[in-house]
């Protein structure tokens, strides 16, 4: 079969399952989206901005476990989708994002609308290719749907020179790909997986630390078993929120700088951690020198090598895939018969409960202005805790991290080691695509809601119900908040003094728009947004402008140093 360069894209995505590819037009990719044209297995979204196209190929992939596909331009297209394949970088989140470029005789003569795409996202992505050959496409895009999805996942980038496009060859899909220098670990090591059942055996003050790494490796079922198999306390990161169930009671809440002081007490004061899926990051443990005061064993399970021992030195690192080790030293504690010490265990677990006595996610419930808190309670109460929601980055973040109570895994979607402003409502739009049907919810604040706002028009041709929710205070809240308390209230550029009517906002686009500036009229405001399933629904809701994220670890500082909220 002789195909175009084009034909032979839009095949592999056929053969890839791809349902959906997020993208945007131009010159260099005009072959790319007349084959599009020519068939209905792949169907095409038209973002307003290629950072929404990439966001909302995250989105896709964070809440499913199938590889985000994004097709841009060259030169200012592929530049425009850097921060969105740098926020899936960061979160390993599986993308292939397919960008044009200028034809191959052009390349380095700076032609019209041509950058180095390849250099300019090699510090981004996980690997990256140029097509100089068409004979090399459909085993290029192959490898590039392969690195994606195994071992630590990631985006990866194949840059296609419009000649290339164009050009004819014989098609042959692989229907296997072997790449030599790549060869991800998946078996755990057995003497160092008895090592760790050993260890976490002898504990007396256990702590099971997770993140990201058990979300998209699906090992959430294995990690419930495993904790309730040894009845420790377990935290989650801001990414593996939903890794294991809020509701349970051995689930001590989020850990970090605006984690509960529970967690975080209990992370530094333990004597075995076992940490899967994890990267000790800044924003996790602190001020290394600090944690390491504390001596610990420390268990570190992940599939990426590198991520082991780079931050935190661990006692056993244990390289494989996280459901496959978990799975083996689930197995081993059983095989052995023996159990942790009962009554350590007991003592632990008192201690436990005077931290969680602190209440510290506590805030004033007879306040007459709306607090933020209490809008996502109401979002979790009015959705069952079945929504999936998406965040912006901000105060609105960890509020939403905080109070709604994940028990999925594949719920909760933010941008958390990037830090993407604009994450939100993009990403809500591929999870709309990819759960027809099924509540969506954007949190977001009126700073980060304005990055990619013009995907109101996306959502309206594709007619995509999410439920955008504006925490509304004013303000860039979280730079406020470290104004307040860092820099002597001295609020440089972080008042937003020309903020848009939003509910004239998202009327002009065709959606619904709703103002809520009262305490008693959140509830019913949500209950009616959640009844309208066909329509997307902008809630404005005022909140106090003065409210802070509680508790907090100023940067530099160790997880015990927590600030609290002020005595109400």
């Amino acid at each position: 079969m002789v195909l175009t360069g084009a034909e032979i894209v839009i095949r592999c995505l056929q053969e890839e399952k791809v349902e959906y590819v997020f993208g945007y037009p131009g010159g260099s990719v005009l072959f790319i989206y007349d084959e599009l044209f020519k068939q209905d297995k792949v169907r095409h979204v038209l973002v307003r901005h290629e950072q929404g196209a990439v966001h909302a190929a995250d989105g896709y992939a964070r809440s499913t476990e199938r590889v985000g596909v994004a097709l841009v331009t060259s030169g200012p297209g592929v530049t425009n989708a850097v921060t969105g394949i740098a926020t899936a970088y960061m979160d390993s989140i599986p993308l292939v994002i397919i960008s044009g470029q200028v034809p191959t005789a052009y390349i380095g003569q700076d032609a019209f609308q041509e950058v180095d795409t390849v250099g300019i996202t090699r510090p981004c992505v996980k690997h990256n290719f140029l097509v100089k050959d068409v004979n090399d496409l459909a085993a290029t895009i192959k490898k590039a749907f392969y690195l994606a999805k195994s071992g630590r996942p990631g985006p990866v980038l194949v840059d296609i020179p419009k000649d290339i496009s164009a050009t004819k060859c014989e098609y042959a899909y692989p229907k296997s790909i072997s790449m030599r220098s790549y060869n991800p670990v998946v078996k755990g090591h057995q003497g160092q997986i008895k090592k760790a059942v050993q260890l976490l055996l002898e504990a007396k003050r256990p702590m099971i630390y997770t993140g990201g790494g058990v979300i998209l490796s699906d090992a959430a079922d294995k990690l419930i078993k495993l904790v309730h198999q040894l009845g420790f306390p377990v935290t989650n990161t801001l990414m593996g929120l939903g890794g294991y169930p809020a509701t349970d009671e051995q689930f001590v809440g989020m850990l970090g700088m605006h984690g509960t002081y529970e967690a975080n007490m209990a992370m530094q004061h333990c004597d075995v951690l076992l940490a899967v899926g994890a990267r000790f990051d800044d924003r996790v443990i602190g001020n290394p020198e600090h944690f390491a005061e504390v001596p610990r064993k420390i268990i570190h399970i992940d599939i990426d090598p590198s991520s082991i021992s780079k931050r935190v030195k661990v006692d056993v690192p244990i390289v494989g895939h996280v459901p496959e080790v978990l799975d083996e030293i689930a197995r081993q504690i059983e095989s052995v018969g023996e159990r942790p010490d009962e009554k350590a265990l007991k003592a632990w677990w008192k201690q436990i409960d005077e931290w969680r006595g602190k209440d510290c996610l506590k805030y004033d419930r007879k306040s007459k202005i709306i607090k933020p808190q209490y809008v996502v309670e109401k979002l979790y109460e009015v959705t069952k805790g079945e929504a999936f929601v998406c965040s912006d980055v901000g105060q609105h973040q960890m509020w939403a991290a905080q109070y709604y109570k994940f028990d999925k895994p594949r719920r909760w979607m933010n941008s958390g080691g990037l830090g993407t402003m604009g994450f939100g409502l993009p990403a809500a739009m591929g999870v709309q695509l990819a759960h027809p049907g099924s509540p969506v919810a954007c949190v977001t604040g009126e700073g980060s809601i304005q990055m990619c706002i013009q995907e109101l028009s996306t959502c309206k041709q594709y007619r995509l119900p999410v439920k955008i929710v504006l925490l509304n205070n004013g303000y860039l809240g979280m730079v406020r908040q470290w104004q307040q308390l860092f820099h002597g209230n001295r609020y440089a550029e972080s008042y937003v003094d020309a903020l848009p009517d939003f509910v004239k906002l998202a009327e002009s686009y065709g959606h619904v728009g709703m103002r809520v500036d009262k305490p008693a009229d959140v509830e019913g405001a949500l209950k009616e947004a959640f009844k309208r399933k066909d329509d997307l629904v902008f809630l404005d809701f005022a909140i106090d402008p003065k409210e802070n994220v509680y508790p907090m670890v100023q940067g530099g500082k160790g997880l015990t140093e927590m600030i609290l909220s002020e005595e109400l």
